[in-house]
């Protein structure tokens, strides 16, 4: 998936996952998403135990809110290619099942969709990127020289991502 902050923010607030969206990087939005997803399953599955109905279906309307709004809507297939297609069916797969489980009840729906979701979750932890620098200390901060003028302006260059898979939520 290929993904800005800023878009990751509006699809994370606008699945309703709580807490701090709008700074945080990509990568923490996108691992955020997916426990988001993982605790309304098992908000679902502790629900359909407890044959509560409203409770069941509320907590299975947001993981798909969330797989749908959240992690799907940030593919960017464009340049992700042929992994965020394959990550977009399998998203659209876990939503299917997830509306099978509430219309049938079906704990096994729900076990087999988490199981998805934890193995994607961490699949995406151990991709963390690694090229972020910590910000210097005071101590190891380097002294300050005069610019020297330039002829051409010095410019930031985007990190690359580290792999397809971050390819496929976009740059990280």
């Amino acid at each position: 998936m290929i993904m800005n902050a800023t878009a990751g923010a509006k699809a994370y607030a606008k699945v309703g996952v709580e807490s701090g969206a709008l700074g945080s990087d990509p990568h923490k939005l996108i691992a955020m998403l997916y426990q988001g997803a993982l605790l309304a399953i098992a908000n679902a599955k502790n629900g359909m135990m407890r044959k509560d109905i409203p409770a069941k279906g509320a907590a299975i309307s947001k993981a798909i809110t969330i797989i749908n709004d959240g992690l799907n809507a940030s593919l960017d297939k464009k340049v992700g290619g042929e992994l965020a297609n394959n990550l977009g069916s399998l998203y659209d797969y876990m939503s299917r099942r997830l509306l099978t489980a509430n219309l049938n009840n079906d704990m096994s729906a729900l076990d087999e969709v988490a199981r998805l979701l934890a193995d994607l979750k961490g699949a995406w932890d151990s991709i963390r990127p690694t090229n972020e620098a910590p910000a210097p200390t005071a101590a190891s901060a380097p002294l300050p020289f005069p610019q020297q003028p330039s002829a051409a302006p010095v410019t930031a260059q985007q990190p690359k991502p580290a792999n397809k898979v971050q390819l496929a939520y976009g740059r990280m």
